[in-house]
């Protein structure tokens, strides 16, 4: 660990939707550089690193049941990665600090709306039959992004206090 959290700042909390996310080792790796606790909630169990920084929630019931558990935890010093932009509403509503989907795009307060506006959309397009693609499959570049993005968030956090 390069940096650890200031012992009189409130404590950063990186919250993982950890249920297909393709980020998982880069969550741990940025959350162990910065000294940061990282959570990963999901329905499923999956191997995590063992490190008293790292945990594991696994939250039984419907997807909701994991959602309603991150919303559960987000404070205003907590970093939320998603990539569901109900989720990441939610979170922003619960004032979360940064919310990033795995690939490094932040939603955010001004950008939300449109995501959920686009997502309803598109819903209504594949319930009417439309063949409608999906998102772009997972790049390197994302996973560069997403690896900045996140630095930049902890960071942006930790300057704050």
């Amino acid at each position: 660990m390069d940096q650890t959290q200031d012992e009189s700042a409130p404590a950063i909390r990186l919250l993982v939707d950890a249920d297909a996310c393709p980020v998982r080792e880069e969550c741990v790796r940025v959350a162990l550089r910065h000294g940061v606790k990282v959570t990963f909630v999901s329905n499923s169990f999956f191997r995590i690193e063992a490190d008293p920084l790292v945990e594991r929630e696994i939250v039984p019931g419907n997807f909701d049941a994991a959602d309603d558990r991150i919303v559960e935890h987000v404070t205003p010093h907590s970093v939320v990665v998603t990539a569901d932009i109900l989720l990441a509403e939610r979170c922003l509503k619960a004032d979360a600090a940064a919310v990033l989907g795995p690939n490094g795009k932040p939603f955010t307060h001004d950008s939300i709306g449109m995501a959920v506006a686009t997502r309803s959309i598109m819903a209504d397009l594949r319930a009417g039959g439309a063949q409608v693609g999906g998102p772009a499959p997972f790049s390197k570049p994302d996973r560069s992004r997403f690896l900045s993005a996140l630095d930049l968030a902890i960071v942006r956090l930790k300057r704050r206090g």
